[in-house]
């Protein structure tokens, strides 16, 4: 073999190394980036949260999050405006009991009435302001009709009256109250309506028996 194809054996044999060494350096980056992917591909699963979860929230949390749904809500805040305001009404007509009644039953349970409704709105209106609800400011139209028919009427009357109407109206309030505690979709009405339904069940028993006693009916 002359000299000049040795030359040329020698040349086409360093491209060939050159070429595979560049391929070698290609494909090393490449294969290490599909492992560096296919890992982060498998770890990516672990490291999604549920729809609607926020990080750092507790399971519980995230439950409690989902259940307070637009509708819910504003149920229970106007079973809060209606409480408030049931319970100013409470407040004032035991307040006029206490001034008008004969009857000495009568003024225990108007007293106790004052007492407990001034109590109960104390605790509703902290629930109300955790909801971001504004009490009421003024009673209702039934209730301002009511206050007004009985500050027309003295005595017997005024008893028989202000009896007949704390039974229909703690008969009313005990199924609203009850049925508030078991569907309220905020934890702390729910506290508050179940703890308020007790109470408003001994005033419902205590004017029952005194309705019985004075035999007043009443009306449905």
């Amino acid at each position: 073999m002359n000299s000049n194809c040795q030359m040329v054996i020698r040349q086409i044999r360093g491209s060939l190394i050159t070429v595979a060494g560049a391929t070698l350096l290609s494909i090393s980056p490449a294969i290490a980036q599909m492992n560096s992917g296919g890992a982060q591909q498998q770890a990516s699963p672990a490291q999604q949260t549920a729809p609607g979860s926020q990080p750092g929230m507790s399971s519980l949390d995230q439950a409690a999050s989902q259940a307070q749904d637009p509708s819910a809500q504003m149920m229970d805040k106007a079973f809060v405006r209606n409480a408030l305001q049931g319970g100013m009404a409470e407040v004032q007509l035991g307040q006029l009991a206490l001034q008008k009644s004969n009857n000495d039953d009568v003024k225990q349970f108007a007293q106790r009435m004052v007492d407990d409704h001034t109590k109960l709105g104390d605790e509703m209106k902290q629930v109300a302001q955790q909801m971001n609800v504004k009490p009421p400011d003024a009673l209702s139209g039934k209730d301002k009709s009511t206050i007004a028919k009985l500050q027309a009427l003295n005595g017997d009357a005024f008893d028989k009256a202000y009896i007949k109407d704390m039974v229909k109206d703690h008969e009313k309030d005990q199924k609203e109250f009850k049925q508030e505690a078991q569907s309220a979709s905020n934890p702390a009405l729910k506290q508050a309506a179940a703890q308020a339904e007790q109470v408003i069940s001994q005033h419902l028993q205590m004017i029952q028996q005194i309705a019985q006693k004075d035999n007043v009916v009443a009306s449905k």
